[in-house]
């Protein structure tokens, strides 16, 4: 049997009726890149259940969003009320990366992933990082079609010696980028392991961890199978839920 890795799923409205909803982007890179059965978890916040949860899993996979991390968990004010919120996803996810953390069960995340992972660690965020000084505009050009705003749109830079530059083998790999908010401080015990050019932190892991973790601000799932680059971080992350699978029928 594959390993499960859940995916958790955005509080949407089409029409009139509430939904919850995941891409078919990430669902995909969990198939295809890690080899893995994806399992969408509804944002139930204080009504789920975490340990029935983390029971039936081997991974957690943390998605990108329109919608962005509520700056109450990291004591701030909300600084333009015209961005899209997800209470829901805020109150399921960040209780669920603490545990997971704690557990050593694998974690990925991306985008708004990356800061649900920083800001549940007890990390903060800018939450316009093209206001900040020396800082680039990270944000996509929503005027261009799919491909366009995917495209590359810098180079990040893997410290040396990291896990990143480890699995990768280069010093350096070009990104898209399509985010407007990033790291401000980040959470004790994360460990950097990607930078860009400006020097805003680009890929994280957790230092402290008992399991694999990696978090990425730029979207490895876009067109998965065509990046050498996505398919080894999504390789790396399939085994690391094969072993955490394997750990769990070792101790039945």
């Amino acid at each position: 049997m594959r390993p499960i890795v859940i995916v958790p799923a955005c509080t949407r409205d089409f029409g009139e009726h509430p939904y919850h909803a995941a891409q078919y982007k990430y669902v995909d890179a969990v198939m295809l890149g890690a080899d893995c059965a994806p399992m969408i978890l509804p944002s139930l916040g204080a009504d789920l259940d975490l340990d029935t949860v983390l029971a039936l899993i081997d991974g957690i996979m943390l998605t990108g969003s329109a919608s962005n991390v509520h700056p109450s968990y990291y004591s701030q004010d909300v600084l333009d009320p015209s961005l899209p919120q997800d209470r829901a996803r805020d109150e399921t996810t960040l209780p669920l990366v603490r545990a997971a953390v704690a557990r050593g069960i694998p974690l990925i995340a991306i985008c708004r992933g990356f800061q649900e992972m920083n800001v549940a660690l007890g990390g903060s965020l800018h939450q316009a990082v093209q206001t900040v000084a020396g800082k680039m505009d990270h944000r996509e050009n929503p005027e261009l079609g799919m491909d366009e705003q995917y495209g590359d749109a810098h180079k990040v830079q893997l410290v040396p010696g990291g896990m990143l530059e480890q699995l990768l083998g280069v010093p350096e790999i070009p990104v898209n980028s399509l985010h407007g908010q990033g790291v401000k401080e980040l959470a004790p015990g994360l460990v950097v392991e990607a930078t860009a050019e400006d020097g805003l932190v680009e890929a994280f892991s957790v230092g402290t961890a008992p399991g694999f973790t990696l978090a990425l601000q730029w979207h490895p799932e876009w067109r998965i199978t065509h990046n050498p680059y996505s398919m080894k971080m999504f390789g790396a992350f399939g085994e690391a839920c094969r072993a955490y699978q394997a750990g769990k029928r070792s101790r039945t």
